[in-house]
């Protein structure tokens, strides 16, 4: 564990260079935050008063987003799924083959420290948003569903992690990944629940995304948080996100072996 510690250590030491990127980062991100807002304030005011979509009053469809930009804070996968794809083209990653430390946990302690720094300074301005919002901020109805809620969080960003991870060892067979990185950004936007709720959607098409990794890394987290899983649908989800993190893991561990096979070392 020292090893991993140590990483840690340098992990916080490196991302802290780019405090300053990460507030403005931050504060541009709110942008399109403010852009959607409007647009929900415009669709509530043509439904009058006490107007709601899929019941969602707009106090709670703000509320929604203010908790995904909170969690996308605390789990969302930065520059990893690039660096590792460029560990792999550039042969740095040689050196973690000759040396007694695993590759996957070396990137996972690196995500940890860096969420944890850009929390800390990104957080700032999304908190001062917040704080001119905060009549339409929803509490936990108990700290039992704050507790879960973190549970589910720390599970999100496990998960959106070791999908990244995998995505980026695809640069083992193919020279280029950028493609299939903003693809599955795009998906995990769309079906991730980041762009709108859910459950909003047609019945149908809630029951096929709910059998996908996808609502798992940002919906759930927050419906939790906002008490509209509850129950057995609570109890299910939890169990669905644990097992999706599982599958994901053991994915990440099959393509490392299978890619290591290919792996020439050009340039390292």
């Amino acid at each position: 564990m020292s090893k991993y510690l140590h990483v840690l250590n340098i992990g916080v030491q490196n991302t802290l260079v780019y405090r300053v990127n990460f507030l403005v980062r931050a504060c541009f991100g709110l942008i399109p935050l403010t852009a959607t807002l409007f647009m929900w304030q415009a669709i509530y005011a043509g439904k009058g008063v006490g107007g709601n979509v899929e019941g969602y009053l707009y106090g709670q469809m703000v509320s929604y987003y203010l908790i995904v930009t909170i969690v996308d804070g605390l789990t969302a996968v930065a520059e990893d799924d690039w660096q590792i794809a460029a560990d792999i083209k550039d042969g740095n990653i040689s050196q973690f083959l000759l040396k007694p430390i695993d590759y996957l946990s070396y990137r996972l302690t690196l995500y940890c420290g860096g969420r944890m720094i850009y929390s800390a300074f990104a957080l700032i301005p999304i908190a001062i948003f917040i704080y001119f919002k905060r009549e339409f901020l929803e509490l936990p109805a108990d700290a039992g569903t704050m507790g879960l809620f973190l549970i589910s969080t720390l599970l999100a960003g496990l998960l959106q992690f070791f999908i990244s991870y995998t995505m980026a060892l695809l640069a083992f067979w193919v020279m280029e990944v950028s493609t299939f990185i903003f693809i599955l950004f795009a998906f995990e936007a769309l079906a991730g629940g980041q762009l709108f709720p859910l459950d909003i959607l047609p019945m149908g098409v809630r029951e096929v995304l709910r059998y996908t990794p996808f609502p798992y890394e940002m919906f759930f987290p927050v419906s939790i948080y906002l008490g509209r899983a509850q129950g057995a649908e609570l109890i299910g989800g939890l169990a669905m996100q644990t097992v999706w993190v599982g599958i994901a893991y053991l994915t990440a561990r099959w393509v490392w072996r299978r890619g290591i096979r290919r792996y020439t070392a050009s340039g390292g």
